[in-house]
């Protein structure tokens, strides 16, 4: 049996989390914590570098105090340590992965450095010890990537976004329409009754061979929408319309990536993929298939430090371990 906490400090939210877990058993996550920083970035419309990683290193040192006192263990018994070490933006990573590093050199113990868009694609599974092969779509603020997984740290890249990724067009779009940040809740509130059919936006690369995504032009079309017609604007038809035509982008290619692999399961990941109607949306398209849809429950959507100590866990009880003097890498491909 091991034990393992984890930091996840890649953006804006401080994230602390301690996992147990054994080979070919369940996993279980004994703690939790998490400290937002959504209403201080929210004023400036968008996230601060200088303002996360000062707070990061506030928040974080109550943070494991309180994911220990939670978990009812001793610091002493934890068997290893993990971070974020990428992708991310740098000041906010240095402050997790150096509070890991130094808990993990103190107590002689191992440190072990984690892609934050691992932990993102193994969270559905959070849980047990077994990633079973499947299609992956991450889809968050600065992620849309689909891959083909066919078993923990064994993934091929299918596709990505070439510009904007879809919580990035969630965002903008957001801030178009005058709605607070992060613009993703927002708009699928503001979409509730709305008609999807009201403004035919573009889909764009889904009928094209590839398996790549594009969300500038979406984005670019309903600027023009909001000049074309300034004044006259219904917001939940807008927000509908906008919303309606991500999701067919984000459903049309993730089952083109199913008949290409030939996999019985897709799992979703990411904070984009809270929203109701895309969940819904997948949900009628893998049924409609017969196929299996895994999606991470919502406490594991955004980031949170528990995806963290999974993906590392996983890791640890492979015997696997990074070195101390392992940097961080703010522009880290999975793949």
């Amino acid at each position: 049996m091991a034990l393992l906490l984890a930091i996840e400090s890649s953006c804006d939210e401080t994230a602390v989390a301690i996992l147990r877990g054994q080979p070919g058993e369940a996993t279980e996550i004994l703690a939790s914590e998490i400290s937002s920083q959504i209403e201080l970035h929210r004023e400036h419309g968008g996230v601060v570098p200088e303002l996360a990683s000062r707070n990061h290193s506030l928040n974080l040192r109550p943070l494991v105090d309180q994911a220990i006192a939670h978990a009812g263990v001793g610091v002493t018994e934890i068997d290893a340590f993990a971070a974020t070490t990428g992708p991310g933006l740098a000041s906010s990573l240095l402050i997790g992965s150096t509070a890991a590093k130094a808990m993990a050199c103190a107590l002689g113990k191992p440190f072990l450095g984690v892609n934050h868009l691992e932990g993102h694609l193994l969270s559905p599974f959070v849980g047990g010890t077994q990633v079973p092969p499947h299609v992956a779509l991450i889809v968050s603020g600065g992620h849309t990537l689909l891959l083909e997984v066919a078993g923990a740290g064994r993934y091929t890249r299918l596709g990505g976004t070439r510009d904007d990724a879809a919580g990035e067009a969630y965002d903008k779009v957001g801030k178009m329409l005058g709605l607070p940040y992060p613009g993703g809740p927002e708009i699928e509130k503001a979409a509730v009754g709305g008609d999807v059919k009201a403004y035919d936006f573009p889909r764009s690369m889904l009928h094209d061979p590839h398996l790549d995504f594009s969300f500038s032009g979406l984005k670019t079309a309903v600027l023009y929408t909001l000049q074309r017609e300034e004044g006259n604007i219904r917001l939940p038809d807008l927000a509908a319309s906008f919303q309606q035509a991500v999701i067919e982008i984000l459903v049309g290619k993730t089952m083109k990536a199913v008949e290409r692999t030939g996999h019985r399961m897709v799992a979703l990941s990411g904070g984009v993929t809270m929203n109701k109607a895309l969940r819904a949306a997948f949900q009628e398209a893998c049924d409609k298939r017969g196929i299996s849809l895994a999606i991470a429950p919502p406490a594991l959507c955004t980031d949170n430090a528990a995806m963290i100590a999974f993906a590392a866990l996983l890791r640890h009880l492979d015997g696997q371990s990074s070195r101390l003097d392992e940097d961080i890498f703010p522009n880290l491909p999975l793949v």
